[in-house]
């Protein structure tokens, strides 16, 4: 994701990298530059400052990072008055180890100091450079820092509930750099979805590593449901989502908020990770897979056509080519809508990481490959049974291709043709046709009642 340009002052330009959190936390970034009296440029060559917001989960993205990082150096060079820093997980993760491998970087910060970024800016620009702040872990014992943005999209927001996670999976390093879980308090939510309404967002996720744990911490204690509840009845939202859920939280409370709130989407994001038992033993993933199997039986009844996705991982250490066909097997028999897939990628101070049976690189690349092919053919056959329907699409922009993208209740991705004044707006597309994860449809003759 690159910023686009706003005006012609002392401008920013940030790269980021990873999951919706990441995501959410350059938007931060941005809105704290934009206090500071800087406005985003899409145009490296024209910024006075760039960060690069970073992902740790796998090796790939933590070595593309460094790669960006090291081909910005050249324009350093060129100009020294560029200021160049990294922010966010391989900062926590590496440490004083950045500034090893990148020397010429003149900022380095990790997720946990994100609200001193202005201060830390400002001692580069005074000549203290470089500037290195990584906090170990986030002070439990003050208030999480309430962030300005400047938002992404113009239709749908992001709205960090939860931070951090407590399940140690031995594959996941985010405890380790994001920390233990730390739930926003509900006022402090319901502020944000309240602001963002107003500035006319009409699509709000609930975020977090672990959303469906969001509230154990708070006293009085509430959950996911709760804050659902609570957020439901905002004038102008016209749809709720939340991700990312864990199985072990999905519970049947969360299930019936879903189907009673005519606000909250049927879309529920569900990470499996792997269809064998002993693997998940060895993940610790704290499920089986008949309970897996049990818990999206509970959503389906309460939920028909909801849609759910997970995400797998293939050559876990360990894994046995019958095992691999046991995670097959679910996701051909569960039917998933979409599945993230990756192959397994050892990170440093995770316990998997130091298991001695790791799967060599080639065997991980040939189960990718047939889980991907798998799970295309399920996608593209549950979307062929969608062409003849019309769908509420939320219109979100105008495409590459020049026509409208927006996204079903479900959160499929649906194009059409249509005049740009329906961004933002709720309107009925008949599918025509359908890929494995696009629909194409025409527009129906009025825009969808919102809700209200």
């Amino acid at each position: 994701m690159i910023w686009g340009e706003m005006a012609d002052q002392k401008r920013f330009h940030i790269i980021t990298y990873g999951c919706q959190m990441n995501i959410r936390d350059s938007e931060a970034m941005a809105g704290l530059l934009a206090q500071m009296g800087y406005a985003a440029t899409d145009d490296p060559e024209q910024a006075d400052v760039i960060l690069m917001n970073t992902c740790t989960v796998r090796e790939g993205a933590e070595e593309r990072a460094y790669g960006r990082i090291g081909e910005l150096k050249a324009l350093k060079k060129r100009r020294p008055g560029l200021l160049l820093g990294m922010a966010g997980c391989i900062p926590q993760k590496d440490g004083e180890e950045v500034l090893r491998r990148a020397p010429y970087l003149d900022l380095v910060l990790g997720v946990h100091n994100l609200h001193r970024l202005p201060a830390l800016i400002t001692q580069a620009i005074d000549g203290c450079m470089p500037v290195y702040e990584v906090w170990k872990r986030s002070p439990r014992d003050r208030d999480l820092p309430r962030l300005p943005a400047v938002r992404t999209h113009r239709v749908k927001a992001f709205v960090n509930i939860i931070h951090g996670c407590n399940k140690w999976c031995t594959f996941c390093i985010v405890p380790i750099v994001r920390g233990l879980e730390r739930s926003v308090p509900p006022a402090h939510v319901l502020a944000e979805v309240q602001e963002l309404a107003a500035q006319g967002y009409r699509e709000i996720t609930l975020l977090g590593q672990n959303v469906d744990s969001y509230g154990h911490d708070l006293r009085p204690r509430m959950d996911l449901a709760d804050l659902l509840r609570l957020v439901h009845d905002v004038p102008g939202i016209e749809r709720l989502r939340f991700t990312t859920s864990h199985p072990k939280d999905m519970t049947p409370r969360l299930i019936e908020a879903v189907a009673k709130l005519p606000k909250a989407c049927e879309h529920i994001h569900l990470p499996v990770q792997a269809g064998d038992d002993e693997v998940l033993r060895r993940m610790r993933r704290g499920y089986t897979a008949a309970r897996y199997k049990e818990i999206v039986a509970a959503i389906r009844e309460r939920l028909p056509g909801c849609s759910i996705t997970t995400d797998v991982i293939v050559g876990f250490p360990g894994e046995t080519e019958e095992q691999f066909e046991a995670t097959l097997r679910l996701v051909e028999e569960v039917r998933f809508d979409a599945c993230n897939t990756a192959m397994y990628s050892p990170r440093e101070g995770t316990r998997a990481a130091d298991y001695e049976d790791q799967v060599d690189e080639e065997t991980k690349k040939r189960r990718l490959w047939a889980l991907n092919k798998l799970a295309e053919r399920v996608a593209f056959h549950i979307n062929q049974s969608l062409v003849g329907t019309a769908q509420e699409v939320l219109v979100e922009e105008r495409g590459e291709r020049g026509t409208l993208v927006g996204r079903t209740r479900t959160h499929k991705i649906v194009t059409f043709d249509g005049l740009d004044d329906l961004i933002g707006q709720a309107v009925p597309v008949r599918i025509a046709s359908a890929g494995s994860w696009v629909l194409r449809g025409t527009l129906q003759c009025a825009p969808v009642p919102a809700v209200v």
